[in-house]
């Protein structure tokens, strides 16, 4: 493929071009070509996208058309716009962004004026184009930028035709065209294409690179950010190739031998080596590296003292001037509130309260010990404080009412809180009793008192084990293969998630719902029955009785674990279960090989899908089958002269090498023996369709079956449903 610039160069020469000399665009999926007719070049060529980044400074949203430049990063925000075609599929749909486009390639030719181009201008189309599509396209040119005349022509003809003058193809035959979104198969008579037998499958470059981008995603999913569209499309154009035998190439890379290493191309993306492992440090390293750290701490030790006897004497003078303070309000009443006034403190108090809180910080930071306050009792009587609890309440008005309500609810609350506090109590000196007997039973006798912890630890894990497994036996009622055990009935639903006890509780509700085999519900009448109801209350009991398990285990392992540093916890869960380590290995060090990514069996899987469209999930023919399709189509005087002639590739995929071979295999096993197949690839797949509009808009034809802008202006954009281009018209090709 010719090398592109990332930014068209802005041609200088537009007012040396003659008026009405027309303009040729080969106006493609992938990329857009603009030039003068007769020349052998375009003059401007990009890719057929709009990028609408954010200005960096300013927030401003801007139109960025064409290839992606990386050095535009700097000055504009990517990351939230998304890439923006004209087309869906190969055709035009979204004309506010095919007129960016035409506009940014117009200002590239050096086009200047008041949106007025003073030229005819031939733009290729895809084959079948619908007409509206058409329309909406000459609406454009003619509304929006006034040319005089349009001409439409379909591009894989035109390279068919540039190659035939070039004698790389003949009058008859059969071109090949497979683009960026879809591969069309047209028969040549005479130099015009029979759109009677034409044929066309969704499948072009675009999916392969698609197709080529997942798998590299998947095979490396840390180097995401490294695969780049542009870059998968790089290499695609580069490494790419279709194989002459599919399944044979497969075996090669499945047999992993030479050849197949030979095939494997390499991709290195940047990488930094990691720095060389350390050397383990001397004695005396490690002796300087102590009296350098004992060093700095000393200095953060002194610095910490500097700042804790400058804190003290900072308090000490706080605690000296806040007693000096009290004791002048206490000597001079007659001043007391000017030097309340004067020190910023609103009362007595809140100084006193200042003072025991520098008192404190002062003994805090001396290392002193300081004495909690005394909790405060309030000692006021129960008459005092709820007046109105043994009033009666016909003397008391709604408010008092009301108030007393409130008071004796403060009253409950007051006694319920104090009968907390001394059960709290009770049950710190319990566990304080507890703690002293058990370690006075320990200094006793260490080993029957270890003996007897261990043993009680046994049990209770024991006993939590039998219970999981019962749970997990009445939950899912399944053998240990995952398979209902012989004789149970699985239901789906709550019944698969219920413990026996809530199963049996289930049956005793349903028991005293209803009396099996009586006319009436007598439930009740006998003391027996009431009786049911002490049994449904013990559904709770078993958890009550594990939640208390747990709790003991609990306490046991950790008493075990303080006392006794040989054991192990794991074990008592599980009768004879084994306690395993694992090894942490240090990470490997990244290498060059982790910042390689190969290209082996994707060279050829993903351009595949253009001959197996299946492989991507298009229920669509490969080129072979529809070359034969649309040799089918023809009737048998034309079939005959289309064998014979030439079968033209086109478009970006006939750059695959390899496309030829395999086409003219395919073919052959489907002819007759001894058919003569040619398959030729274009001499430039990717411009021959702009150098074949070139010269026949240099030609006089463009003329004659041009649709003018009084055409659109008298007759309107439906008479385009007319327009067809004569090829062979055009003496340039005759």
């Amino acid at each position: 493929m010719a090398e592109t610039s990332i930014r068209p160069r802005r041609q200088r020469d537009y007012h040396l071009i003659p008026r009405q000399h027309p303009l040729v665009i080969d106006n493609g999926a992938f990329r857009c070509r603009m030039g003068w007719a007769g020349e052998d070049t375009p003059r401007v060529e990009f890719r057929n996208v709009v990028n609408k980044p954010r200005h960096r400074a300013s927030g401003e949203t801007v139109n960025v058309i064409g290839d992606f430049d990386p050095s535009l990063v700097k000055t504009f925000d990517f990351t939230r716009a998304a890439v923006r075609t004209p087309f869906d599929g190969n055709v035009v749909y979204q004309y506010e962004t095919m007129e960016s486009i035409l506009d940014y390639g117009f200002e590239r030719m050096g086009i200047e004026g008041d949106n007025q181009i003073d030229h005819p201008v031939l733009m290729t189309e895809c084959p079948c184009n619908p007409a509206y599509c058409r329309g909406k396209m000459a609406e454009l040119l003619f509304e929006a930028y006034d040319i005089p005349a349009v001409a439409f022509g379909i591009d894989g003809v035109f390279s068919y035709l540039n190659n035939r003058n070039q004698g790389v193809s003949e009058a008859d035959g059969l071109v090949v065209c497979s683009g960026h979104m879809a591969t069309h198969v047209i028969p040549m008579i005479s130099g015009e294409p029979v759109m009677e037998a034409a044929v066309r499958t969704p499948v072009g470059g675009y999916h392969v690179t698609d197709y080529l981008k997942r798998l590299l995603s998947l095979e490396y999913p840390y180097h995401v950010n490294s695969i780049s569209w542009e870059k998968v499309e790089e290499l695609k154009q580069e490494h790419c190739y279709i194989a002459g035998n599919y399944h044979s190439e497969l075996e090669i890379f499945q047999n992993d031998g030479p050849e197949a290493e030979e095939k494997t191309r390499w991709w290195q993306l940047p990488w930094v080596p990691s720095p060389p492992e350390k050397e383990p440090a001397t004695e005396e390293e490690i002796a300087r590296k102590a009296a350098v750290k004992e060093k700095q701490g000393q200095r953060l030790r002194e610095m910490a003292a500097a700042k804790r006897s400058s804190k003290i004497a900072d308090l000490e003078n706080e605690v000296v001037g806040l007693e000096q303070l009290l004791l002048n309000l206490d000597a001079d009443d007659e001043y007391s509130d000017a030097l309340l006034a004067e020190s910023g403190y609103l009362s007595r108090e809140e100084i006193q309260s200042a003072l025991t809180k520098a008192s404190v910080s002062l003994k805090k930071l001396k290392g002193e010990a300081v004495q909690p306050e005394p909790e405060k009792v309030d000692e006021t009587p129960d008459k005092e404080k709820y007046p109105l609890l043994d009033v009666p309440n016909s003397l008391l008005t709604a408010e008092q009412l009301k108030e007393k309500k409130r008071q004796r609810f403060l009253k409950m609350t007051s006694e319920g809180r104090a009968r907390a506090k001394l059960k709290r109590q009770e049950e710190g000196l319990e566990r304080e009793r507890e703690k002293q007997l058990d370690e006075e039973r320990r200094l006793a006798n260490p080993e029957q008192y270890l003996e007897e912890l261990r043993t009680r630890y046994g049990e209770l894990a024991a006993r939590a084990e039998g219970r999981k497994r019962k749970k997990q036996k009445n939950g899912s009622g399944a053998s240990a293969g995952g398979q209902p055990a012989t004789g149970t009935l699985v239901l789906g639903g709550r019944g698969e998630r219920l413990s026996a006890s809530q199963k049996e509780r289930m049956r005793l509700l349903t028991t005293a719902a209803f009396d099996r085999g009586k006319e009436e519900d007598t439930f009740g009448t006998r003391d027996e029955d009431w009786q049911l109801y002490k049994r449904m209350s013990r559904d709770g009991d078993d958890d009550e009785d594990a939640e208390e398990d747990d709790a003991e285990l609990a306490r046991l392992e950790a008493r075990l674990q303080e006392i006794d540093s040989t054991f192990q916890p794991t074990l008592g869960l599980v009768p004879g279960a084994q306690k395993t380590s694992v090894e942490v290995q240090a990470p490997k060090p990244l290498t060059a090989e982790d910042f390689r990514i190969s290209l082996g069996v994707e060279r050829f899987r993903c351009p595949e899908i253009v001959m197996q469209p299946t492989m991507v999930g298009v229920d669509q023919v490969g080129i072979g089958e529809m070359v034969e399709a649309s040799l089918r189509r023809l009737p048998e005087n034309l079939h005959q002269l289309v064998v014979k002639g030439t079968i033209l590739l086109t478009g970006g995929n006939a750059l695959f090498s390899g496309l030829n071979e395999r086409l003219a295999t395919e073919l052959r096993a489907c002819r007759p023996f001894g058919s003569t197949i040619r398959v030729v690839k274009a001499a430039n797949p990717l411009l021959d369709a702009w150098r074949g509009a070139s010269r026949y808009a240099d030609s006089s034809a463009l003329r004659k079956f041009s649709f003018t802008k009084e055409d659109y202006e008298e007759k309107g954009q439906d008479w385009l449903r007319k327009h067809k281009l004569i090829y062979s018209h055009a003496n340039t090709f005759s």
